[in-house]
């Protein structure tokens, strides 16, 4: 009948027919409550830690007591200690230094501000301050070091041109004289102006040769004034004996008026 036929028939089917299984299984866990938060240090341990906190041993010998390592100077090149040695000649040729301060200003002004000083023997050195201040250090200029902080420039003449210089920076207001060494004395800005206010060498010597001939002139005439005087009553007194012997009047002398006096 039709019930052995579906036996047979389901009996001997393909595997697949008998039953479907997922390839994916979903499984569900239980979740755990966050149970850990941030809680502050308790006191007692708070002081535990503070006390067993580990301090590093202070040094036997202070820092301060210990020898500086010595400084490992570099060696200069050739060109350094070309630059260096101009600036010594600079220094040592030239009886006016004058060090200013140096802004920037058009190619054009400062070719027109050299030929102005040029005129009256003043040469523009634009140095480098890596290079003057350790020659300044070692030499009788180092009261010079101060002033070379910013850009500068040296003004110097084997003359000492101080007013004429003066006269030109007055027209440069990108230049500011900061001091000068005239003559191996380091004068400020108001020595220098000073300096420039003070009459020439050859007036001067003129005025202190005339001083000193002045003195001997007026210690010659005190000399000679008693002498003169003596002389000049005695020539009166000649000349009344000699009217009282011949009876004539005396007549006054020109001495007459020099006696009275």
């Amino acid at each position: 009948g039709p019930a052995p036929k579906m036996a047979a028939l389901s009996g001997g089917a393909a595997p697949w027919r008998r039953g479907w299984l997922p390839a994916l299984h979903f499984i569900r866990h239980g979740s755990k409550a966050v149970t850990r938060h941030w809680k502050a240090m308790h006191f007692q341990r708070q002081k535990l830690m503070a006390v067993t906190e580990y301090l590093a041993p202070r040094p036997a010998i202070p820092p301060r007591c210990l020898i500086p390592p010595k400084e490992t100077r570099e060696e200069d090149n050739g060109y350094v200690r070309l630059l260096r040695r101009q600036v010594e000649e600079v220094f040592r040729d030239n009886r006016m230094i004058a060090v200013c301060q140096y802004n920037s200003m058009p190619d054009e002004d400062v070719v027109l501000m050299r030929y102005y000083l040029r005129k009256y023997n003043i040469e523009v050195k634009f140095v480098l301050n890596e290079i003057v201040r350790p020659v300044l250090s070692q030499s009788k200029y180092k009261n010079l070091l101060p002033l070379f902080v910013a850009r500068n420039i040296l003004l110097v003449s084997p003359e000492m041109k101080a007013k004429e210089m003066l006269r030109v920076l007055r027209g440069v207001p990108q230049i500011n004289l900061l001091g000068a060494c005239i003559d191996d004395t380091i004068l400020s800005r108001q020595g220098v102006e000073s300096f420039a206010r003070l009459p020439s060498l050859e007036a001067a010597q003129g005025q202190t040769l005339g001083a000193l001939a002045l003195l001997p002139s007026q210690t010659s005439s005190l000399l000679q004034r008693g002498s003169t005087h003596l002389t000049a009553l005695l020539d009166q007194h000649i000349r009344r004996l000699q009217a009282g012997e011949t009876g004539d009047p005396a007549e006054p002398g020109p001495a007459q008026s020099s006696g009275a006096c």
